[in-house]
């Protein structure tokens, strides 16, 4: 097989396209093409009049050694990369009992890693403080539907992790020389995702999809011998001379174990200020914080793709900005959803937090994302859980601002802009539930935050026309953007400084998104089996 990449065809080429494409970079005859697969397809917007969608594609043709002689200077035609994920470990037949290893938290990251240490025969324990995926999906609505939080099953608790109400996002920067990343998005696919995820640029499932597929994997794991616990949260972790020796779960139960993969999401705080009366090593990292902004999608896919707006093959536009604000501080947009809602994601009594989700059409009116400014440990001196607090407590304004009763504050970008609050809705319905109190924002954000949003907004107003549009809402806030503390580990990926304890994940400060949390599960889990077999693989 061969690899081709920078295929380039118009945006609504005939069937057929492809295959004369194909002949003719290849300057083959049509006997000589035995067959081609689809291996990427994203589309090229820099010229809005002249959209064209590019194409990476496995060939298979006759002579391939003669061929790849022939074009051996042409750098988009190489022998197919191998993309399969080869990595294999085994356990023993007769596996000690309390070497049997335990996760903590099934969102992508411990539901990987548990998938791949069921496939290697070790039969892990996966322990989850929430519920069920369809349980925590009937909290969740709860909140978002009568104002009731559950601390216990939420947005950020329970199966399928923070991940499961969001735009479902599988794409990531991270580099992955091991082709972990494949490897996942065959297992979605396994698990019910659509086919599609394989090849399209920037593949997502959505919030409903994403429930059964997450049904799918632990159906897998179970199968393989895995158990699954829900409604058994850790309460301690058992150390003795710096080695994990066991778990203690609420009820008083203690599992012994002498592994125990840490992918609690970035939200345990309870958890994390366990680990510290442990001595388990633990630093302070930079995070993220601000607002979520809604436009109608309809403006951003103008924006976008101008007179393809609309097109069945684009979907719903998104964006991506930064900006370096005069005051040393980066906004950044984080967590488009194209077509989405922004939701009520708050895991604590008394406080407010948006996140943004979309399903799988991406059919809804309006586009959303996350306008972020970062935030680093200068901002919030203390010890390694000081950000906590210092999140906590933009979380508990905003619960104050929205009106106290999980109501979001709010406020139009023209009255944010100006320095004043907001009283009443404008052009742009907000999707936010239970409902949104207009306000001033500028009382649950650091002064510095509001200073770059309002320097940003009208920079992005000259990459994307209408982005500060005075009716474009703000919902407050955003602060759960990524974890603000690191679980240091070493080469191995065991803690520093408590053997057989593997903090990974977004909560341990390793990943950023459902992808890349996924990949960082799958490694732990390689590393987890390589140190249980002494290093034998």
């Amino acid at each position: 097989m061969l690899r081709l990449t920078e295929v380039r065809l118009p945006l609504d080429h005939p069937q057929d396209a492809l295959p004369v494409a194909i002949l003719k970079r290849l300057g083959v005859a049509e006997n000589d093409l035995r067959g081609y697969t689809v291996f990427r397809r994203a589309y090229d917007a820099r010229k809005k009049s002249d959209i064209v969608l590019t194409y990476t594609l496995d060939v298979e043709v006759r002579d391939e050694a003669a061929l790849l002689e022939r074009l051996r200077a042409d750098r988009h035609v190489s022998p197919t990369p191998d993309t399969s994920y080869r990595f294999v470990a085994r356990a023993p037949d007769a596996t000690d009992a309390r070497q049997r290893p335990v996760v903590i938290g099934s969102g992508p990251c411990g539901l990987f890693a548990a998938l791949i240490l069921a496939q290697m025969g070790f039969r892990p324990i996966l322990l989850e403080r929430g519920k069920s995926v369809r349980e925590r999906t009937q909290d969740t609505w709860g909140l978002w539907r009568k104002g009731q939080l559950d601390p216990e099953s939420n947005v950020q608790f329970g199966e399928g992790g923070a991940g499961t109400f969001s735009d479902g996002k599988l794409h990531s920067g991270i580099k992955d020389p091991q082709h972990r990343a494949r490897k996942v998005l065959t297992e979605f696919v396994a698990a019910g995702a659509p086919p599609e995820i394989l090849y399209v640029s920037k593949p997502h499932i959505g919030t409903f999809r994403l429930v059964t597929v997450v049904e799918h994997l632990r159906a897998g794991i179970e199968a393989l011998g895995g158990e699954i616990r829900f409604r058994s949260r850790v309460e301690d972790i058992l150390v003795e001379d710096g080695q994990v020796r066991g778990v203690v779960l609420e009820d008083g139960e203690q599992i012994a174990t002498t592994h125990v993969v840490l992918a609690v999401g970035h939200s345990a705080r309870d958890t994390f200020r366990m680990l510290q009366r442990r001595g388990v090593f633990i630093e302070a990292k930079p995070f993220s914080m601000g607002v979520r902004i809604e436009h109608p999608q309809s403006l951003i896919d103008r924006a976008r793709f101008g007179k393809f707006a609309g097109h069945p093959l684009l979907g719903a536009a998104d964006y991506k900005l930064v900006h370096h604000c005069a005051n040393g501080r980066s906004v950044y947009s984080f967590c488009m959803c194209p077509g989405g809602t922004v939701v009520a994601a708050a895991s604590e009594l008394g406080g407010v937090v948006t996140n943004g989700m979309s399903q799988y059409s991406r059919n809804e009116r309006n586009a959303n994302s996350g306008l972020v400014v970062g935030i680093t440990p200068a901002d919030y001196p203390g010890d390694a859980l000081a950000g906590m607090a210092f999140q906590r407590h933009w979380e508990e304004r905003a619960f104050v601002a929205g009106g106290g009763t999980y109501d979001a504050p709010a406020q139009r970008v023209g009255d944010f802009l100006a320095g004043r609050p907001s009283t009443a809705i404008g052009a742009v319905q907000p999707s936010y539930t239970p409902g949104v109190h207009w306000t001033d924002l500028s009382a649950c954000l650091p002064d510095y935050v509001t200073a770059a949003l309002r320097e940003a907004l009208p920079a992005f107003d000259k990459q994307i026309r209408g982005f500060a549009m005075d009716d474009a809402v703000l919902t407050g806030v955003e602060t759960r953007t990524s974890s603000p503390i690191r679980i240091k580990r070493g080469d191995d990926l065991q803690s520093i400084n408590t053997r057989g304890l593997y903090p990974a994940g977004e909560g341990a400060g390793y990943a950023g998104g459902i992808l890349s949390a996924a990949v960082d599960g799958i490694k732990t889990a390689e590393a987890l089996a390589l140190d249980l077999l002494g290093g034998k693989s």
